[in-house]
């Protein structure tokens, strides 16, 4: 069964293959440099970016789903900038992805794509920060998580509460104990 909302799930992973990404190329590239194939070392820094891609269309998509929602709670301005920010990293990924393909092949291109491949990979981690802190901010300062509550927060602890109250009244009238 799929968590609901989907969105906050799904957010978790290209914020971690973004924080990934940079180390794999620095661990490829030295790995390069020492002698290692560059196809052999830079096959993983390819797939982590494929990977982070299809991860920030995934988070892209679920927010967009999920943004109706949310709206009724928080400004639309804040929703703006953050999906603004989702967008830009998206395309930024897909972006890495086609650069560090290139670092695949051999000679003078290969070389370029993977230095240009680990320069975009922390401009990816620097976008991926930046649109978590925009996500932080629609949670923790504007209250989207109440979107997806029953009523205003703590109204079910208190119905409960009242609810044992109650059953201590009606216990104690009877005489039980």
């Amino acid at each position: 069964m799929l968590p609901d909302p989907l969105h906050p799930a799904l957010v978790h992973f290209p914020i971690a293959l973004a924080v990934l990404l940079p180390l794999a190329a620095l661990v490829a590239l030295v790995a390069i440099r020492r002698g290692t194939s560059p196809l052999g070392a830079w096959t993983m820094v390819v797939a982590l970016s494929g990977l982070l891609t299809v991860s920030a269309w995934l988070a892209v998509q679920s927010g967009e789903a999920q943004e109706e929602v949310v709206e009724e709670i928080v400004p639309e301005s804040a929703i703006h900038g953050h999906e603004e920010a989702a967008e830009r990293f998206l395309w930024l990924s897909v972006a890495a992805l086609l650069v560090t393909t290139v670092g695949l092949t051999t000679g003078r291109a290969g070389r370029a794509g993977r230095l240009a491949g680990a320069a975009m990979a922390v401009v990816l981690l620097v976008a991926g920060v930046r649109v978590g802190d925009s996500g932080g901010e629609l949670v923790y300062e504007h209250g989207a998580a109440n979107a997806y509550l029953d009523g205003p927060a703590g109204a079910a602890d208190s119905e409960e509460a009242e609810g044992r109250e109650d059953a201590e009244t009606h216990t104690a009238a009877l005489g039980n104990p």
